[in-house]
């Protein structure tokens, strides 16, 4: 709707600059605008306002000159002037009822497709080798594929990048423990749980110097491609990616083995950089090291910001393989966009290797890096989510806990389930509403963990939408054959409202592509459901006294909020159930 309004406003300032009515050199950012009050119209635009100074006319005479010189258009019944300027727009509600057959119709719910089609690499999840994920992974992971989904259901060309760190002078240490287990003919069972193993490879690194040295030599051999090292280290890296990859498919998340970009990946390519940089003066030497000076970021002393690429001892940092990363993404892999689902306190790293990649040419000022931070993880007490002994939480026993809270919700729900229905519901009650409780908060935001508000069928829960929808599934079930939906009329207050918000789905799932923000789907889905509700409570459809005609309509509706309702939810990963 925005959009629509937005263009016949751009092409009333065509009209006026033709008739000489404002100056032809005025380019003005058009915003369109949902009125809070719907006795002020459904939409409006301080466009008159906006121009009015450099059109040197008073904004009330402007607003009326715009609106005489609006294009004809079935979406408008009529435009109105209020307050000093502002232009409301009442829509056609003939207009408005073809819109919602055409979403009850549309497989994508009448959703445009984004213009032009990018190829867009997004970096999210980024757990660690040879540990298992905790609580914290999930931010990340959640967060980023849900905005990969839009974007590709947009249909942008997306590259999923599962940046895993899987490489380091940890390594050497783990190899050389795997060695050690394996000697032993210990069962490959001991590396099921990785926080134990990692933890005993710690332990012999610190307390044996035989053990000890044989790590340090192991990282050496790693990094110069030793055939022997090089199989365990990729050993460990499968056994722990098999591990993820069971959380991954548990919380319905779009990633799998082949969208795997570990640092290792970049490894070759660091050497080549920082001889690179320093051809072109970029990287200067420094006690040692080589060091790039940036002058657009500053440090605490108001000095060039030194970030270090190649330490004295010849080793390549963090920053030396994000500058390697982000080439790689625009040379190899053509991306016009990047996206990185990256904590907050990551913000000024990400700046310096950016700022250094553009610096080199290597990074070319079209193309779009973009941290998408998000905030910490907090429990109740506000403090960063741990056990009650102070440990970090495994992710997967985070969902243990999620499903068995959620069998208990059901239980008492819907005792009448059968068991094998009751395993899936409860399945997707538990994954959903995790997943949902973090979806839900803006992303910039520190998020309170709270049990208690994430499952329940009231309020802005994953609980709550999935039950909306599958209400809807059991009007068209109790119906049976005499469901037939039909051409939409829209009289009731709470229909023009429901069908007025169902429009609104196409800008806000561009929104969450654009911004990389998924909360904002979920507010519009919450939103959706609560017109939805009013909607059904208002307008019977199966009672005495409803027209065949006005059945078909409503049905029509219910139609639409389902196939909106659903797309949106599988859009943040969420799934939808038929019963529940």
């Amino acid at each position: 709707m925005k959009a629509q309004i937005q263009q016949l406003l751009e092409q009333t300032v065509s009209s006026l600059k033709a008739a000489a009515l404002i100056p032809v050199e005025l380019e003005p950012r058009i915003q369109v605008d949902n009125t809070k009050d719907k006795a002020h119209g459904d939409l409006a635009t301080n466009l008159a306002m906006l121009l009015a100074k450099p059109a040197g006319k008073n904004p009330r005479e402007l607003a009326q000159l715009i609106i005489e010189h609006l294009p004809a258009s079935t979406l408008v019944a009529k435009a109105e002037i209020a307050g000093p300027g502002f232009i409301n727009f009442f829509l056609d509600s003939a207009w408005l009822a073809k819109q919602i057959e055409a979403i009850a119709a549309s497989p994508t719910a009448e959703v445009k497709p984004a213009v032009p089609a990018q190829t867009i690499v997004t970096d999210y999840s980024a757990p660690n080798v040879a540990k298992e994920m905790a609580v914290h992974h999930i931010r990340s992971t959640v967060i980023g594929d849900a905005v990969t989904r839009t974007l590709e259901f947009l249909g942008h060309n997306v590259i999923r990048a599962n940046h895993i760190g899987d490489w380091g002078t940890q390594f050497g240490m783990l190899i050389a423990y795997l060695e050690k287990v394996q000697n032993e003919q210990a069962s490959e069972l001991e590396l099921s749980d990785l926080e134990a193993f990692y933890r005993e490879a710690k332990k012999h690194y610190d307390e044996d110097e035989v053990f000890a040295e044989r790590a340090r030599g192991y990282v050496v051999k790693l990094q110069g491609g030793d055939e022997y090292c090089r199989a365990m280290w990729k050993k460990l890296v499968d056994i722990t990616m098999a591990q993820n990859q069971l959380i991954y498919d548990r919380l319905n998340v779009s990633l799998t083995e082949k969208d795997v970009m570990g640092e290792s990946l970049y490894n070759p390519m660091l050497r080549t950089i920082v001889e690179d940089l320093q051809a072109q003066g970029l990287a200067v030497a420094s006690e040692g090291a080589l060091v790039v000076y940036l002058d657009e970021i500053k440090g605490k002393d108001g000095e060039a910001m030194a970030v270090i690429i190649q330490k004295r001892d010849g080793g390549f940092l963090y920053a030396t393989t994000d500058i390697a990363c982000a080439k790689y993404r625009v040379e190899t892999l053509k991306a016009d966009r990047v996206l990185y689902f990256i904590d907050s306190r990551q913000h000024q790293h990400l700046q310096q290797a950016w700022s250094i990649a553009r610096k080199a040419g290597y990074v070319p000022a079209e193309v779009s890096l973009e941290h998408h931070a998000f905030g910490m993880m907090l429990g109740k007490d506000g403090r960063p989510f741990k056990t009650r002994s102070g440990g970090t939480v495994k992710l997967s026993e985070l969902l243990d806990e999620a499903e068995q809270r959620a069998s208990d919700l059901i239980s008492v729900k819907s005792a009448d389930l059968p068991e094998d229905e009751k395993a899936k519901v409860v399945h997707a009650v538990a994954m959903g509403a995790v997943k949902y409780a973090d979806l839900s908060k803006n992303r910039t935001t520190d998020y309170i963990f709270d049990w208690d508000n994430m499952l329940t069928f009231e309020g802005n829960t994953a609980p709550y939408l999935q039950y909306a929808y599958t209400r809807i599934q059991s009007i068209f079930r109790r119906l049976g054959d005499d469901a037939q939906t039909g051409p939409v009329q829209i009289t009731a207050p709470a229909e023009e409202t429901l069908a007025q918000k169902l429009l609104q789905f196409n800008d806000v799932v561009h929104n969450v592509a654009q911004k990389g923000m998924p909360h904002l789907l979920c507010t519009y889905l919450y939103e959706l459901s609560g017109c939805f509700m009013s909607f059904y409570e208002a307008c019977p459809i199966n009672k005495e006294g409803v027209t065949a005609a006005e059945k078909a309509s409503r049905l029509t509706l219910c139609q639409a909020t389902a196939k909106t309702l659903n797309l949106g939810l599988s859009l943040l990963g969420i799934e939808t159930l038929e019963r529940m």
